[in-house]
């Protein structure tokens, strides 16, 4: 069993950064790769970034996320982090990290094929 838990959500203003992180535990973690989702009130959860886990350091972002934030990840910590810089308000939502343990493709965007999830950690971004 895999638990994931996240920290470092909070309320910051427009402009400003927050890392997150999550960590996983479990007697064996292996994913294919670690991702971050979000979810704003009455919106569908979308893709936020995703890294590999075992094989390079291979990196995606979805449009919103491109060049303003940025996941990395520990293996020796099994954590992975998402650095969120140049907030704005539209980045509220509560963020969840899920472990790919499905799918090869590392870079996978569809949370089914996602089976372990944090409980989430908010990020609220006021203007």
């Amino acid at each position: 069993q895999v638990q994931l838990v996240e920290s470092g959500g909070g309320l910051v203003q427009a402009g400003g950064s927050l890392r997150l992180s999550c960590a996983a535990s479990g007697r064996t973690f292996s994913p294919y790769g670690m991702a971050w989702f979000r979810q704003a009130p009455g919106k569908e959860r979308e893709f936020v970034a995703a890294i590999s886990w075992t094989v390079g350091t291979n990196t995606y972002y979805s449009d919103s996320a491109k060049g303003r934030f940025t996941i990395s990840r520990d293996n020796a910590k099994n954590t992975v982090y998402l650095q969120m810089n140049s907030l704005n308000p539209e980045d509220t939502a509560a963020y969840s990290c899920a472990a790919n343990v499905k799918n090869r493709d590392a870079g996978v965007r569809e949370a089914t094929d996602y089976g372990y999830w944090g409980q989430g950690t908010q990020v609220t971004v006021s203007s």
